[in-house]
């Protein structure tokens, strides 16, 4: 009997989750390779904040991005912070993707890949930051996202995926510990 009720819970609280606004921001950890190397640019990092195709247990339930998700995604205005940390001053920012912005994004076939130029000379947290990859005490990315579209599966069994189809909005990535 406690089984059943726990079960009802479960699929309660996913169908919750499915039913939720569509613009609702929401975070997300891979742990993916991060790396810092200098070059005539200055200090640079590079990772892979959103990684298509690969299930990732969530605690209620898995997803999976899918391939395509950002064909349309908004990525005109995109952070690049320590720990989801909206207090702190960006570390590096892509507007509209162009030449003068600290950071690039690429959507490619494996999901989006960033690439930050860091000003370690006058900034002590992006010092601190490209210390910290390079030792390898950091080497997660994750970013915060809203979905426009998605599918589930499973929601009467025991745990749920979600496939998430097409993703609004990403307002930022960090490098997370």
């Amino acid at each position: 009997m406690a089984q059943k009720k726990q079960k009802q819970t479960q699929r309660a609280a996913a169908t919750q989750k499915q039913q939720k606004s569509k613009n609702e921001l929401e975070r997300r950890e891979v742990v993916v390779e991060v790396t810092a190397e200098e070059n005539e640019s200055g200090s640079i990092i590079t990772g892979r904040p959103i990684v298509y195709d690969s299930m990732t247990n969530i605690g209620e339930f898995d997803e999976i991005i899918e391939r395509g998700a950002l064909n349309n995604t908004d990525l005109t205005d995109v952070r690049f912070l320590v720990n989801h940390d909206l207090s702190k001053i960006p570390l590096a920012r892509s507007r509209r993707n162009n030449g003068n912005s600290t950071m690039t994004l690429t959507v490619d076939e494996q999901g989006l890949f960033i690439r930050a130029i860091l000003d370690t000379e006058n900034n002590a947290d992006a010092q601190a930051l490209y210390s910290a990859i390079q030792r390898g005490d950091i080497s997660g990315m994750s970013f915060l996202f809203s979905v426009t579209d998605e599918r589930w599966e499973n929601l009467e069994g025991e745990h749920p995926t979600r496939h998430i189809l097409a993703i609004g909005t990403v307002i930022e990535v960090s490098a997370v510990s």
